[in-house]
């Protein structure tokens, strides 16, 4: 008869617990046969105590146990022992060596795991294992599946491919190479949790090639193809599971950096391109698997680039840079329940103790280590902390991941948020120790406060302005409506609001909002403290009643995600910036109450008014979109748009500010698109290269991505502006007789097709964070009707034998703003060659006034041949921004033939100071052509954030805008 779990161990569970496990073992006697059971009959009551435990806390080792009912006698003699040094490895060497096939392979590794993590499981929820033991004994079992997959892969590879060897030198044999696997992240540092992802990096020392094969591949060949491999065996999901989740994203260059480069590649990034944030992930690089000896000596040439000789300070801001991020995140999703990334949580931690090794491990060598635990202890001697704060740190961090563990416990499921349903949150108290879920979240917030505290201390301090006054009483009392409506508008009016009564009216309106009334207590609280900050900074601005009216257009978006006000009123100076931005520009207001997530950007004064250069901006995107899985297309798109639109509203507080000149906006402007663009092009090529391969330029050789984006118009000439659309031309240059080399080939010229087309899917679609870019395609060969993707031959035939001049005149502003550089260099010959033709000058005058004036009489005012006129529009009218470009247009199109210098630069601005120094402008007419080209850009600029039309009634401009037109009579009249 099958043994029966004692009453006594229900008795220490929770009811819904008991129940659950009553469930289950009747399951699992249903399921079992009696050799099985033979197993279980006399074990002491121990056991079923720990069985209970291990059940109510694990649904994923109850399943373990379903589907493989001998598992539970096979784990008996392991549960009680720790395992010795390599005993996993030697223990799945030992299964692998009957494995035949990739297939044998792949389930042997994933039932190999599955009671490996039971047994892992089991001990930690009845705590036969401490914290450490247990992420000890995952990163060990981790260690073990990557280097016995390798092992037994690489002997595959080598038996189809051959042995690869490095090159032979004089006086020294080629010698055979093994790949080497660094892990990263909580794999490196020996620390990985229950269900976490393995964050990896490959390598190879040499190039070369491989030896004794009928067909033989060069080194990066094979191991890209062993890599792969790899990858599948760990990672893939088939009917046994998966292995690890395995991300490869911290390898140079991100996703799109080649899977396994060799070592000197791999010192030559990180030299010239490395970044801070990939000098904190290289804190925890570890070779986990393959040629241990060649990964050190890897690992000590890189030792330079993450700690440096000098006392490096810099890391604080860079770590509260990255924690801003993650803060940023945490708002967004909603994780303030989680327990790694939630404030107070366990990435704080670690940010604490990193800080000090990137700041002073190179200098002492003793911070130089992986592990979390060894690293605090350290840190009193090293850098002076209180020990009581390194302790209470720890033993916070002990807490949270125990908690981690129980989460990720029940399904096997990589997360970190705590349970929001009774019942699990039941069995995580349970997992915890703690009778009650209440009493469990008391002391785990008690921790976490402690790491808020503690972290404040050492990577963010504390603000500690005085704001005693910040909440004056009139202001509150004015808000809760508490005065009659005559002492209001007194009091609006002593406060200096220009129309007290519409003032009045405004927060009546709020009040009475339905969104306001319905509101919770927590969210009534956090308005009712805002509110009279709010009123209080409105009051500072020069029309403070216009600027309520704007800031309150926010205040009502964000009524329902009260976090927000939390924000403003945890962060004073974001408030301040938020009013003093609204008073300026009714476009910002808009802009933020459309997309409150914005409001962050409103914190750090810093990086809101100091805009950074294109680098810095490929680099905050790549930390972002490395941070989402590579299939998850959808977060791709929304985290694009989110960096676009954080961007242009950075570019439009500094313009409002006066800390950004007019070219430098446009300038900012521009590289955002590139960036995006770039960012866009990536996704797409992997989504496609995922589907069918690489194109082939012939037959076995792929192309390096012969694919251009060029830019026309105000993106080509580095003059966007706000709202601006894409002028883009797509470009490439690959074999139009190939096809791709995937499991589902198809022809090169319909693989770019589609790529052209993904990008503008992902640049123009609509989600809940709206659209990247409108994109135009009118410029293509052939506009509508052609190609959407040219081969660059095509291109130049269209160029040179079909295209009309104002194709000609368009081509002066274009230049190629993502994409290969080499087919950029490509292009750009192209491009002068078919400006720089000789051209007959009456009729290239003739054909450039002709289109002048139908964009004139289509686009202009009514008056826009009259000069005289009160109404100019800024940009098509007689003496506007579009004379001025045709201007510009038609002296590189006339002159470029012995001039080149005048089609060297697309943007307007440059191309004048050619024309100037060439002497086809006399000096006064360049100089008034480009102080009237910024003019009229710069008030373009200001009526757009004001949202006003570029119709313009100023006498100002009718000087100016004489003289433009009189240059143009001069030079296209002649």
């Amino acid at each position: 008869m099958p043994p029966s779990i004692p009453a006594s161990c229900y008795d220490l569970l929770p009811a819904s617990l008991a129940s659950e496990l009553q469930t289950n073992w009747q399951r699992y006697q249903d399921q079992a046969d009696s050799d099985q059971f033979e197993q279980l009959q006399e074990l002491p009551e121990a056991f079923w105590q720990q069985l209970s435990r291990c059940w109510s806390g694990s649904l994923f080792v109850v399943e373990q146990c379903l589907n493989r009912p001998e598992l539970l006698p096979d784990l008996l003699p392991d549960l009680e022992r720790s395992y010795d040094e390599g005993e996993y490895a030697r223990r799945l060497e030992q299964i692998l060596a009957s494995a035949e096939t990739e297939n044998e392979l792949h389930r042997c590794l994933r039932q190999f795991r599955h009671r490996e993590m039971s047994r892992i499981i089991w001990r930690d929820l009845n705590r036969l294992a401490e914290m450490e033991q247990t992420t000890a004994d995952l990163s060990a079992l981790a260690d073990a599946c990557i280097d016995q997959a390798l092992n037994w892969l690489y002997r595959w590879a080598c038996d189809k491919w051959g042995t690869p060897h490095s090159r032979a030198r004089e006086g020294q044999p080629a010698q055979p190479q093994q790949m080497v696997v660094i892990g990263m992240g909580k794999l490196g540092a020996g620390e990985l949790n229950l269900s976490s992802d393995i964050d990896l990096i490959f390598a190879f020392p040499e190039m070369g090639e491989t030896e004794g094969a009928r067909r033989c591949l060069d080194n990066a060949s094979f191991f890209n193809k062993l890599g792969q491999k790899l990858i599948q065996a760990l990672d893939q999901q088939t009917a046994d599971g998966f292995v690890f989740r395995v991300d490869m994203r911290l390898r140079p260059y991100g996703q799109s950096g080649i899977l396994v480069p060799n070592f000197a590649a791999m010192e030559e990034y990180y030299q010239d391109q490395g970044r801070d944030w990939e000098r904190y992930a290289m804190i925890k690089a570890r070779v986990v698997a393959g040629d241990q000896q060649a990964g050190a000596q890897l690992m000590a040439d890189l030792r330079p680039f993450v700690y440096r000789k000098y006392l490096d300070y810099s890391a604080f801001e860079s770590l509260r840079e990255m924690k801003a991020m993650i803060n940023r995140e945490v708002r967004r999703k909603q994780l303030h329940g989680n327990v790694k990334l939630g404030p107070g949580g366990i990435r704080e931690v670690e940010f604490v103790a990193q800080a000090f090794q990137l700041i002073r491990g190179g200098r002492d060598s003793r911070l130089q280590q992986r592990e979390l635990k060894t690293i605090l202890s350290l840190l009193p001697d090293a850098v002076g902390m209180p020990e009581q704060a390194a302790d209470e740190l720890y033993q916070a961090y002990r807490m949270l991941r125990n908690a981690e563990h129980a989460i990720q416990a029940v399904q096997d499921r990589q997360t970190q948020e705590l349970p929001t349903e009774e019942l699990e949150q039941i069995r995580i108290a349970f997992s915890m120790g703690f009778e009650r879920w209440e009493d469990f979240i008391a002391e785990l917030e008690q921790q976490r406060a402690k790491v808020r505290h503690h972290f404040a201390e050492v990577i963010a301090p504390v603000d500690d302005s005085d704001d005693d006054e910040s909440n004056d009483d009139s202001w509150a009392l004015l808000w809760k409506g508490e005065l009659d409506e005559t002492s209001a508008v007194a009091e609006f009016s002593a406060q200096g609001f220009e129309q007290p009564e519409q003032a009045q009216k405004l927060l009546d309106n709020l009040r009475s909002n339905r969104k306001v009334l319905a509101l919770q207590s927590i969210g009534r609280e956090r308005l009712d403290r805002v509110m009279p900050l709010l009123l209080q900074a409105v009051a500072g601005q020069p029309q403070p009643t216009q600027t309520l009216e704007r800031t309150l257009q926010l205040i009502d978006s964000v009524l329902r995600r009260s976090a927000y006000l939390v924000l403003l009123w945890e962060n004073p100076g974001a408030l301040a910036q938020l009013v003093k931005l609204c008073s300026a520009s009714p476009w910002f207001a808009e802009q933020l109450a459309k997309q409150p997530i914005l409001l962050d950007e409103l914190i750090d004064v810093t990086s809101l008014y100091a805009p950074p250069n294109k680098e810095q901006l490929q680099q905050e995107l790549r930390q972002q979109l490395l941070r989402i899985p590579e299939e998850d297309v959808e977060q791709l798109m929304e985290a694009l748009r989110y960096f676009k639109h954080a961007h242009v509203l950075r570019v439009a507080a500094a313009e409002i500010s006066g800390a950004l000149p007019l070219m430098k906006v446009s300038d900012y402007l521009t590289y955002i698109a590139e960036v995006v663009l770039e960012g866009a092009l990536d996704i797409a090529w992997r989504i496609l290269t995922d589907k069918h391969g690489l194109p082939q330029q012939s037959a076995g050789v792929p192309c390096e991505r012969d694919f251009i984006v060029v830019g026309y118009g105000k993106v080509g000439g580095l003059e966007l502006s706000y709202g601006s659309d894409l002028d883009l031309v797509f470009i490439h240059d690959g074999a139009l007789n190939q096809h791709t080399d995937g499991n589902k080939p198809i022809d090169n010229q319909v693989f770019f097709t589609r790529l052209g087309q993904k990008i503008i899917h992902i640049l123009n679609t609509f989600t809940t964070s709206g659209q990247l870019y409108e994109v135009d395609m009118r410029l293509r060969p052939s506009g509508n009707s052609g190609m959407l993707v040219s081969s660059l031959k095509a291109f130049r035939d269209y160029q040179l034998s079909e295209a009309w001049t104002w194709e000609h005149q368009a081509l002066v502003r274009a230049r190629v703003v993502a994409g290969s550089p080499t087919l950029q260099q490509r292009f750009e010959a192209v491009r002068a060659e078919v400006l720089s033709r000789q051209r007959e000058l009456p009729k290239l005058r003739t054909e450039v006034i002709d289109m002048r004036r139908k964009m004139r009489e289509h686009l202009g005012s009514s008056q826009s041949d009259d000069t005289d006129s009160a109404v100019f529009h800024l940009k098509q009218d007689s003496g506007g921004i579009v004379d001025i470009e045709f201007m510009v247009q038609y002296l590189a199109l006339a002159y470029s033939e012995q001039q080149p210098a005048l089609i060297e630069y697309t943007d307007n601005i440059r191309i004048l100071e050619a024309a100037e120094r060439l002497e086809r402008l006399s000096v006064e007419d360049a100089e008034l052509l480009r102080e009237a080209y910024k003019t009229y850009r710069s008030v373009g600029h200001s009526r757009a954030l004001q949202e006003q039309s570029s119709l313009v009634d100023d006498q100002q401009l009718g000087e100016l805008r004489a003289k433009v037109a009189g240059i143009w009579k001069q030079l296209m009249d002649a």
